[in-house]
């Protein structure tokens, strides 16, 4: 499971850390983010010290982190499912903990609304989301969504 995000750095800092010149680092990495630091320094007419010293300092303030990602139909992980959860009374706390030993959850968000969670769930068959959800039942409702298609991939947000 993905790091939780680390928080903002302070007002002052972000204005320092989001200047022209980071700004186009994010952008150049976002589009190759497997780009070397001397190919990064060239793109954006830098030397390569000041683009490693500008891009750990990035880092060190969570602007920008680093995740490998992993088609799950590729590991034979064919149905996504969007699975909202509407925790008992009581159970808030449970349905996170839960959320997180559960291996076929790739994303658990605490949402406004009626609904407390939206999670992410990969399984191999759609038959096979019924264990997941039963788990889920114990502590609350449920409601699943399959993903037909996704025309927007997840990408990075323009600042």
């Amino acid at each position: 499971m993905p790091s939780k995000r680390q928080a903002r750095p302070p007002d002052g800092l972000q204005e320092d850390l989001l200047d022209e010149a980071n700004r186009r680092i994010v952008e150049v990495l976002t589009a190759d983010p497997r780009m070397t630091t001397a190919e990064l320094a060239r793109e954006i007419g830098m030397s390569a010290p000041a683009v490693r010293e500008r891009v750990g300092r990035l880092e060190r303030a969570g602007v920008i982190g680093y995740r490998l990602v992993v088609d799950p139909a590729a590991l034979g992980l064919a149905v996504t499912a969007w699975v909202r959860v509407r925790p008992g009374p009581g159970q808030l706390d449970r349905v996170a903990e839960l959320a997180e030993r559960t291996p076929q959850v790739s994303e658990c968000h605490r949402i406004t609304g009626e609904d407390c969670f939206l999670m992410k769930v990969h399984v191999p068959a759609v038959e096979d989301l019924g264990a997941v959800l039963d788990a889920f039942l114990l502590h609350g409702q449920t409601t699943s969504s399959f993903v037909v298609s996704t025309p927007v991939a997840p990408r990075t947000p323009a600042p």
